[in-house]
């Protein structure tokens, strides 16, 4: 049995070999160092089916009082080993972009470390899942986001792409600042960090609750900002355009999934204050407004999926009002197969036409397949019928009715139409406007490989959800 904590250790070794081999094997091609960190990442996650149990956390004392591997932080560490590997995929796609975007290619310099630092934000991920002290959850988050700055402007000689990286950089500072005051604001009252002590020391009734209040709606901002939720959401059209685009679907999956479980743990000594229900329904339904909304005009792909990023926050936030765990990381898994198989696609053929919608005019001419991958993320983000999409949403809406947040359902039903008519606007241009282009699009074997496995579970998940539903109760 291998216990809990050398997963992250063995992905963070990973990360420091990958860079030193950038760094001074210069003669070798550089996109084998991508294909040897995928083989390494899936050795790590088959290792997440032979870990030793942890101790309980009421018997938690030492590292142990900081991490957990409960059942539900080991889901999440197969699913950011998941996405990295995908994410991985894309990036081999992307590469010539990269080294385009680099003055000197002749020993692909650069190149190397950005397949290194996904491995970093990785581990980081891991670590958040497991994290149940502030403390930790702060490390750990900082991990990620520092990953992220550097690969948000990674192609830095881009202006777009700098211009992202500046914005990411300057409002993850401040949702940084914000996390910290909260986190001081609920030591100051309850002289913890430990977030099951704190559910202790909040059910004493001699305890002041309204300065620890003011700390979780501190730390809510923080989190809001990760999780792309209504009002903290301003960073992300400019940043998702303007990063790479296997950035922008990392971005998108990874860190919103790390930012939801932590937001589940954080909740949960905080949600016996009625005042907190209050504002997550509130929050909740101001994001599935602005981002099915805003969504409805946009003409470019990677702003689409954007505001769309910020509408499935949304949904994901009525589970997180109904405080329905399973319901909520069914739509993650969801979100995560459609978002990637979306971003795939954008990845292949953004580098023969662009990112605009009008640029996938006539894909089922030139690429049946691509515009089919892209045919059943469309549906599925829409929720369609027989896709994964489908039972995401329904779960969603089976909590809220059971909660009788009647506001939640009304509110999601009408933006779920909203959703059909901007996902469908792609679908119309693939299949009924003539293409703008007749060369075909070439697709090759690993990522043709990659999209099939998407495209399959989307549907399995859509007709037979049970594997997932029956990993949660375990």
């Amino acid at each position: 049995m291998i216990p809990p904590p050398s997963l992250e250790i063995a992905v963070l070794v990973l990360g420091m070999v990958i860079l030193m081999l950038e760094a001074f094997a210069e003669r070798i091609d550089k996109r084998i160092l991508a294909f040897a960190t995928i083989g390494a990442l899936i050795a790590v996650l088959i290792g997440t089916w032979f870990l030793a149990p942890s101790p309980a956390q009421e018997q938690a004392t030492g590292f142990w009082s900081f991490y957990t591997a409960d059942p539900l932080s080991i889901f999440f560490k197969r699913f950011a080993l998941l996405t990295t590997i995908l994410v991985l995929i894309m990036m081999i796609d992307y590469a010539p972009v990269v080294l385009a975007s680099i003055p000197s290619t002749k020993k692909q310099t650069g190149l190397g470390e950005f397949f290194a630092i996904p491995i970093f934000t990785c581990a980081g991920l891991m670590y958040l899942v497991s994290a149940i002290d502030f403390i930790f959850i702060f490390v750990s988050l900082e991990l990620v986001t520092i990953s992220f700055y550097v690969l948000v402007s990674f192609t830095r000689h881009n202006p777009a792409t700098l211009e992202a990286g500046v914005k990411y950089l300057v409002l993850s500072a401040l949702s940084t600042a914000f996390l910290v005051y909260g986190i001081t604001w609920i030591f100051g009252v309850t002289g913890q960090t430990n977030l099951q002590r704190i559910t202790a020391a909040l059910a004493n009734p001699e305890i002041e609750r309204g300065p620890a209040l003011f700390g979780m709606v501190l730390v809510l901002v923080a989190l809001g900002f990760k999780i792309a939720a209504v009002p903290f959401q301003i960073w992300v059209p400019d940043v998702y355009q303007g990063a790479p685009t296997p950035v922008t679907a990392y971005l998108s999956v990874g860190s919103k999934a790390a930012g939801f479980v932590v937001l589940l743990r954080v909740l949960r000594p905080f949600l016996m204050l009625p005042q907190m229900e209050r504002l997550i329904v509130l929050i909740a339904l101001l994001t599935l407004l602005y981002g099915n909304l805003a969504a409805l005009p946009q003409s470019n792909l990677k702003r689409l999926l954007a505001y769309s990023s910020i509408a499935h926050a949304g949904y994901l936030l009525i589970g997180v009002a109904c405080f329905d765990g399973p319901a909520v990381t069914f739509y993650l898994v969801a979100y995560l197969l459609m978002t990637l198989l979306s971003f795939a696609v954008l990845v292949i053929v953004a580098q023969q036409t662009g990112e605009e919608i009008s640029d996938f005019d006539g894909l089922a001419k030139r690429s049946p397949f691509l515009a089919f991958a892209m045919l059943i993320a469309m549906a599925s983000l829409a929720g369609v019928p027989l896709t994964a999409g489908f039972f995401g949403k329904f779960f969603i809406f089976y909590a809220a009715i059971a909660q009788r947040q009647t506001a939640l359902v009304v509110v999601g039903v009408i933006t779920v139409a909203c959703g059909f008519y901007y996902y469908l606007k792609v679908v119309r241009a693939m299949y009924w406007q003539p293409a703008a282009k007749v060369d075909n699009i070439s697709v090759n074997v690993l990522s043709r490989l990659a999209m099939s496995a998407l495209i399959v579970a989307i549907v399995w998940l859509g007709i037979y959800p049970a594997p997932i539903l029956e990993a949660l109760r375990r």
